[in-house]
């Protein structure tokens, strides 16, 4: 696991750099809330901008990471029962333990999503289970949604089982200190690699910046809050907003 970890950790890095280079002022300035940035007082084109990519990350590194911890789980699991990555919509891990069929939908933490989302992971549940009741079969199956940190101590749900932290990793992997023991090759090399990001980071702020003071701001160097609020809501959409 810990080789595994070292082995791959580069690639969520090099995500986090990837992401913050290609962004672009104009379409992440027509996905924000310019109102915000008038009530919070922001004054400068750095302040707004580096707002702007600092939510930008926050948001793009939840999704990455997230994403990279459920090869992770997959990994560990995989080696401990033998489990794979599902083929099935809506389910992200298979594997047999016991006489039973776990199928399980990882999470990042508990709190993911709202009744909505909550509700389609449920009907997901129940399409999987059918599918792999096909030809009769008596298969005895267990859905879950696995939640990579965090806790819920009341894990049945009915239709479904939900493990969150320690009580996710021990049921993937049968260890029950693994959840801890992850935690230190993540960190290896980490100081490098914020630097390289922290520099990545600096880099498209300043371009950025100059971006928004040439077009949001007048002679006086003063920020043109109409002209922004104008590019973000306008009826009629500037040519240099994305679609959304």
């Amino acid at each position: 696991m810990a080789q595994w970890i070292e082995e791959n950790i580069g690639r969520f890095h090099e995500a986090r750099i990837k992401s913050i280079d290609s962004l672009k002022l104009t379409g992440v300035l027509c996905r924000k809330n310019p109102y915000l940035f008038r009530a919070k007082y922001l004054l400068t084109s750095g302040d707004i901008v580096s707002a702007l990519t600092d939510a930008h990350i926050s948001s793009n590194e939840e999704t990455v990471f997230g994403n990279w911890l459920e090869e992770l789980a997959i990994f560990v699991n995989q080696q401990a029962y033998g489990g794979r990555k599902s083929g099935i919509t809506g389910i992200d891990l298979e594997f047999d333990h016991g006489g039973t069929r776990y199928i399980v939908t990882i999470k990042s933490g508990p709190n993911w999503g709202n009744s909505g989302q909550v509700a389609k992971m449920v009907s997901d549940f129940g399409s999987a289970m059918k599918t792999l009741r096909t030809s009769g079969s008596q298969l005895s199956i267990v859905a879950v949604n696995g939640c990579c940190y965090g806790r819920d101590n009341h894990p049945d749900k009915g239709a479904y089982l939900k493990y969150c932290g320690q009580r996710f990793w021990e049921f993937i992997s049968g260890e029950p200190d693994l959840y801890t023991e992850i935690i230190e090759p993540l960190g290896r090399k980490a100081k490098q690699r914020h630097e390289d990001f922290e520099e990545a980071r600096a880099n498209r702020v300043n371009l950025l910046t100059a971006d928004f003071t040439k077009l949001f701001c007048n002679a006086r160097g003063e920020i043109d809050w109409k002209r922004l609020v104008r590019f973000n809501s306008a009826t009629e959409k500037p040519a240099l907003c994305p679609e959304p």
